[in-house]
């Protein structure tokens, strides 16, 4: 019996089901935190009936169903196993001040899903669930009744969300498009001033401009204000399940839905509708409501910056090390460092970079070529262009060990071949040696975009933002500017899930914003990828 076991032992047949079983628990963890993350994101988009309960003492509850549980320690010899209760979000915040309930299940008389009752969603308080007794327009009805309340209000809830639309138009691209202008004109006679040419003739022409500035940009205020009384022109008097009333303005409503009147390919569309939304607009309500398309801009651009930068430095300093410095003590004690640099937590690069790049930095650029915004900062302050440079050099040690690792595997062969053909030393490494790395130069990448695109400690102290007003990337010359704030995906998870003044109503937007970052995660992998593959296709085929 003991050679048996001896037998099996030194077959490493045992090894071999320790690292399988090693790889299934990995992948079964995996697959449970993306399954996680799927069921409670997807979920969200989905129109979820409403349940309308009348309780033992007359109440009545209207809500979306979310859960039931055990109460705890509640066993009894009535109900050995203990009373349960249910979860539903009743919404109405504005008038319960809360958004969840739970309902002992003992309490409830009836339950039922009358397709009449609609779910509001505003643009503040959350979603408002009830039924309609009129709409207004001023001080005259339009409608009486919830059935034709409901058909008059959804053409005005268009016209509301169109004339929503105008009036962001109005002030992000028109009135911004001035205050740009009208900025720009007085930093031009700052600059003036500080450089001691005061000439009368040109100050005059760019406080004329101004002017003319400030003229337009008044009578487009007056337009601004002229469309938001149309907008509250219209308003509808919503009635909850007990009674209470609340009166809206039409503009405040951004959809109202009746799911328990939907089919089931109606709510297939309304689920791909809301999840384009979320991808597409902007948030709202403290970040808990809307969508977070400034976000996911703002985490592919830093990316994009943050590659650009860490490709060209790591790859350099790795052929440095390999194949130019000589290999010594001074050369091990680098490696040892890049290696250890690896292992610094992430948050000592946000200090770096707040004190190096932001304040030393961004702070000389200020004084050298924007003195006339001082003490305004333009560089010396957060912005994308330093949380990508913080990011590139917490990952610049991955790009530079995957490329010397590429670099060793060139056959030594290759290098002897082109010097033996002529060809110098740089155009060796240029011609022959670099395409035989690029994968994994490219590799380098890979990894370095994975580990970058989540990180969030280091952008706290660099650039990154609740809510950013303007996108990093506009049509004002120079375009792309580097030294604004920027939205990221990991810092918005943090700041719903765990700063938000509302965590449970926040909670499925906290596993939307995570869904879509291993998205994002996802596709800027995949691309990586797919470019690796075509460049070793590509030099494959012309090797033969």
């Amino acid at each position: 019996m003991s050679d048996r076991i001896k037998k099996f032992l030194s077959s490493g047949t045992l090894f071999v089901w320790f690292c399988g079983t090693a790889v299934a628990a990995s992948l079964l963890m995996v697959g449970g935190v993306l399954l996680l993350i799927m069921v409670n994101g997807l979920g969200f988009f989905w129109p979820h009936a409403l349940v309308e309960m009348t309780l033992t003492d007359g109440t009545r509850v209207l809500g979306e169903l979310k859960g039931e549980e055990v109460i705890p320690h509640s066993a009894t010899p009535e109900f050995p196993e203990g009373k349960t209760r249910v979860r539903l979000k009743v919404g109405n915040r504005d008038l319960y001040g809360l958004d969840f309930r739970w309902v002992d299940t003992e309490h409830i008389a009836s339950a039922d899903s009358p397709k009449d009752v609609a779910a509001f969603e505003r643009r503040e308080w959350g979603n408002f669930y009830g039924r309609i007794r009129e709409v207004s327009r001023g001080e005259d009805v339009v409608a009486t009744g919830n059935q034709e309340g409901w058909k008059a209000l959804q053409p005005l809830i268009e016209q509301a969300n169109d004339l929503q639309e105008e009036i962001e138009h109005l002030q992000r691209d028109v009135i911004g498009d001035i205050n740009f202008e009208i900025e720009g004109t007085r930093l031009r006679i700052r600059e003036l001033e500080l450089r001691g040419q005061d000439d009368a003739r040109e100050v005059a022409e760019l406080q004329a401009m101004t002017s003319q500035l400030e003229t337009q940009y008044h009578k487009h205020v007056e337009t601004l204000r002229a469309l938001s009384r149309q907008l509250d022109e219209y308003s509808v008097l919503l009635v909850e399940t007990n009674g209470q009333e609340k009166r809206l303005p039409v503009g405040q409503i951004v959809k109202a839905l009746r799911p328990n009147d939907m089919d089931f390919f109606e709510k297939i569309l309304r689920y791909f509708m809301n999840f384009w939304s979320v991808l597409s607009e902007e948030p709202r309500e403290a970040n808990t409501e809307g969508g977070i398309s400034p976000a996911i801009f703002g985490t592919v651009m830093m990316v994009l910056i943050m590659s650009v930068a860490v490709v060209p430095f790591g790859v350099l300093a790795a052929f440095y090390l390999r194949e130019y410095a000589k290999q010594g003590l001074i050369v091990r004690v680098i490696r040892i460092a890049v290696n250890n640099l690896a292992g610094v937590p992430s948050i000592v690069f946000g200090v770096f970079g707040l004190g190096f790049f932001v304040y030393a930095v961004g702070g000389t650029i200020d004084n050298l070529f924007y003195p006339e915004a001082l003490p305004t900062p333009t560089f010396g302050t957060g912005g994308i262009l330093w949380a990508s440079f913080t990011l590139a050099l917490l990952t610049v040690p991955v790009v530079i060990v995957s490329t010397e690792e590429g670099l060793s595997a060139v056959p030594r062969e290759y290098r002897e071949g082109s010097l033996a053909l002529g060809a110098t030393k740089f155009e060796s490494m240029l011609r022959v040696i670099l395409p035989c790395a690029l994968p994994g130069i490219l590799t380098g990448l890979i990894l370095a975009v994975a580990r970058a695109t989540g990180e969030v400690a280091p952008l706290m102290l660099t650039g990154v933002v609740k809510l950013a007003p303007a996108l990093p990337l506009d049509h004002h010359f120079p375009f792309l500017h580097f030294e604004r704030k920027f939205m990221h995906l990991g810092f918005h998870i943090f700041d719903v899930g765990f700063q938000s003044p509302n965590v449970e109503a926040a909670k499925p937007m906290v596993y939307v914003t995570t869904l879509v970052l291993v998205m994002v995660v996802i596709v800027l992998n995949l691309s990586a990828v797919a470019l690796r593959n075509y460049m070793q296709k590509k030099f494959k085929a012309s090797a033969v």
